[in-house]
């Protein structure tokens, strides 16, 4: 089983985002199962500039690690996708990624994978930037298998840390459960299944202007 995590803080591992991460990979190797991390403050994306190019030809010229990230995501069973909470949403390295992806959203490409969202903020509202979160792992095709966030109360401190920890690990162990298991979460079908529909209408409509999503459309 192949998990990748991908941490959109700019502080790394070194964070709290990263810290409350580090339970959840714990609980994944906990289950066996080791986690391929990427930090985004590592490999920096570039904002998309809307070539359109990877809808044409398959891949994105401009020159990063984002299709080495790609690659990993298709590759993997799972993936979580962590971030701070920077005003009411992501931060600008994981929009950036994000944005990059459009292509696996068009595509709906990770259909058939597992995710968990992780999210820590200087002072509440996690749900919002949580459930955004499950929204494009659910625009990538994936099912989202949990979410974990809390504000922080400190560098790399929770209040009622160790109770937060243990579900951190729960989580991680219960990902690789989801993979094996073939889990299916019937509560996120209405949603996955009416942006899969869109974006064959998107990709119809570009026709001929989006050869490379036509045809991965038409192979399905």
């Amino acid at each position: 089983m192949k998990i990748v995590a991908i941490n959109g803080s700019p502080r790394g591992m070194a964070g709290t985002t990263g810290r409350l991460l580090e339970e959840v990979i714990a609980g994944a190797r906990e289950a066996g199962v080791e986690v391929d991390i990427v930090c985004l403050s590592q490999t920096p994306i570039q904002p998309c500039v809307a070539c359109d190019l990877c809808h044409k030809v398959g891949t994105c010229p401009i020159k990063d690690d984002y299709e080495i990230i790609k690659a990993k995501l298709e590759a993997c069973d799972a993936f979580i996708l962590a971030s701070p909470n920077y005003i009411f949403s992501i931060t600008a390295q994981m929009k950036a990624f994000v944005d990059r992806c459009n292509g696996l959203a068009h595509r709906t490409a990770l259909e058939g994978k597992y995710a968990v969202v992780v999210e820590s903020s200087g002072g509440g509202e996690d749900e919002e930037v949580l459930n955004y979160m499950q929204r494009i792992v659910n625009s990538y095709g994936a099912q989202c298998v949990g979410k974990i966030g809390s504000p922080g109360a400190g560098p790399r401190m929770f209040p009622d840390q160790e109770a937060l920890f243990e579900k951190a690990r729960a989580l991680g162990r219960d990902l690789c459960a989801a993979v094996q298991e073939g889990r299916h979460f019937p509560e996120q079908d209405e949603f996955r299944l009416a942006f899969k529909a869109r974006m064959a209408y998107l990709i119809n409509m570009m026709g001929e202007w989006w050869p490379y999503e036509r045809e991965y459309l038409a192979s399905r």
